[in-house]
């Protein structure tokens, strides 16, 4: 019998609503849309203002981690961009960073601003382009920021990974095609951009030829990307967009051949509260033989068939019955763990 996950209802319903990629606020209630010097970005200088700097440098490689929406509105006149210090941004950035960055723990020192988000509700009224002048605007304006001194005060030169899921993914897009295009010395050092729980489509790729989406596992200087779905679905999966590229992360290919859950290398388990359940050592306890994946490149997204979506994704909130988009990291930790460990020895390699 496989193992079930240990995730309320409830809580499914409120990562899917707080999670939208692009978690947006319209324009009617005068939100800041466009970035611009009157956005005062958040002081990276001060301690208070990271999720997580490592305290010892034990890698040769870091990764830059960009959590999902972390906040939402409780009360409809409440301010539409939460501040840097809100104290449900900030408990449930530490969830997400725990069962998505840590993958990263083996084979990277793991950087982690916070960042302004916007409300994730307020999406539902807008339309594509209202959404990505609002992401534009302050998590942008904080994201790039907090990059930049992460660049300048705390790499020091080494190769990197960028990693993101959800809003957070939606703000990497644009450091990956403005600030990489004006950094090209710093593009150089990028192992690879796991942009998760957001499209990567091909006009985006057309737009930024100098971006590459990954062909296989180890291929560097390359982005990961796609959005796991049941076989059907009922209602709407906003982050996924026409021509969206998929890598199925259990082989690593491209092609629409399943991969069977009996090749996933292993799955979180979570608690009722989203948080990891952990071995008696501290390490995440694995689950085997959960998850498949098959890359649908018509509905352009990844299929799992295996996992019971009544209990994890009955539908509510920002997303439909049958989208999982809140296991895109869980379902495939130990897989993705595994290959960002295979990029950078390829990278170190090549980089000699």
């Amino acid at each position: 019998m496989k193992r079930k996950f240990i995730l309320s209802i409830a809580l499914i319903v409120t990562i899917c609503g707080l999670a939208t990629a692009g978690c947006t606020t319209a324009k009617k209630d005068g939100a800041q849309t466009e970035t611009s010097d009157a956005i005062v970005p958040t002081d990276y200088s001060q301690s208070a203002h990271w999720l997580n700097v490592p305290t010892e440098i034990t890698k040769e490689v870091d990764v830059f981690y960009l959590y999902p929406s972390a906040w939402a509105k409780v009360n409809a006149d409440d301010p539409l961009i939460c501040e840097i210090d809100n104290p449900v941004m900030l408990q449930q950035s530490k969830l997400a960073f725990d069962r998505q960055a840590t993958a990263f723990e083996t084979s990277a020192n793991i950087f982690a601003p916070y960042y302004r988000q916007d409300d994730a509700g307020s999406t539902l009224a807008m339309d594509f382009e209202e959404q990505q002048d609002i992401v534009k605007g302050v998590p942008l304006t904080d994201a790039t920021a907090a990059f930049e001194y992460y660049i300048e005060h705390y790499n020091n030169g080494r190769p990197f990974i960028l990693a993101s899921h959800s809003q957070g993914s939606n703000v990497m897009i644009y450091i990956l095609q403005d600030y990489m295009k004006e950094h090209p010395d710093v593009y150089k050092r990028m192992v690879a951009a796991y942009v998760l729980g957001y499209s990567i489509t091909d006009d985006y790729l057309a737009a930024n030829p100098d971006l590459k989406f990954a062909s296989g596992s180890g291929d560097t200087g390359v982005i990961i990307s796609y959005n796991t779905q049941a076989p059907t679905i009922e209602g709407s999966d906003g982050v996924v967009l026409p021509t969206a590229r998929v890598i199925n992360p259990i082989s690593w290919t491209t092609e629409e051949t399943v991969a069977p859950a009996s090749d996933n290398l292993g799955s979180l388990q979570l608690n009722s509260d989203g948080s990891v359940v952990k071995n008696a050592d501290g390490t995440p306890l694995k689950v085997m033989n959960f998850a498949d994946a098959q890359v649908d490149n018509t509905k352009n997204v990844l299929i799992c068939s295996t996992v019971n979506v009544d209990q994890y994704a009955p539908g509510g909130g920002t997303f439909g019955r049958g989208v999982f988009h809140s296991y895109d990291f869980p379902f495939y930790y130990f897989n993705l763990r595994a290959n960002a460990e295979e990029r950078v020895a390829n990278y170190l390699k090549e980089h000699k």
